[in-house]
């Protein structure tokens, strides 16, 4: 953002200024919601602690968190969902799609929370259910979150695909 760089002790004077103004020349949108701009932020190292990454989390209204790890493993979109969040997906997205994207997001942590267990042959079926569920989905749920660069999804078919990866395995 305006070409400054973190210092090693925190944020470049000016900065917070600039990152503040820049957020709210972005805009409000429109009635019926829109996406009025986008911010690229690059951090050294990947560090979501970095003071620039935390000065405009502090101010935009969701952030996409780009995971080196899942584009090494292949993984395309290699979007992290775990870090990415969205302050106004209650107010844009309906009761149906929001819990089931909460759903998801929470079985999609509780697998990646355990992958020690799994490494070390600890995970022990029937300890958690929500653990054994999240297991049981996981493939499902990875293949739900890749997509090929030439392949499109409509919002309608991502909500139904996300709904039928949840379905697949109900409690």
């Amino acid at each position: 953002m305006g070409g400054w760089v973190s210092a090693a002790t925190g944020m470049a004077h000016g900065l917070g200024d600039d990152t503040a103004r820049r957020g709210e020349a972005g805009g409000t949108g429109c009635q019926g919601g829109s996406i009025t701009a986008f911010y690229s932020v690059l951090t050294e190292a990947d560090d979501p602690q970095d003071p620039v990454a935390d000065a405009a989390r502090a101010i935009l209204d969701g952030h996409v968190v780009l995971s080196r790890t899942l584009a090494e493993q292949g993984h395309y979109p290699a979007i992290d969902v775990e870090t990415s969040v969205s302050r106004v997906m209650n107010v844009v997205a309906g009761a149906p799609q929001f819990e089931a994207a909460r759903r998801f997001r929470q079985l999609y942590s509780r697998y990646n929370r355990n992958r020690d267990l799994f490494a070390v042959g600890a995970y022990q079926a029937g300890a958690d259910p929500t653990l054994d569920r999240a297991v049981r989905l996981y493939p499902q749920m990875e293949q739900f979150l890749q997509q090929g660069m030439h392949e499109p999804a409509s919002l309608d078919a991502s909500v139904s695909a996300l709904q039928a990866v949840l379905a697949q395995d109900t409690p």
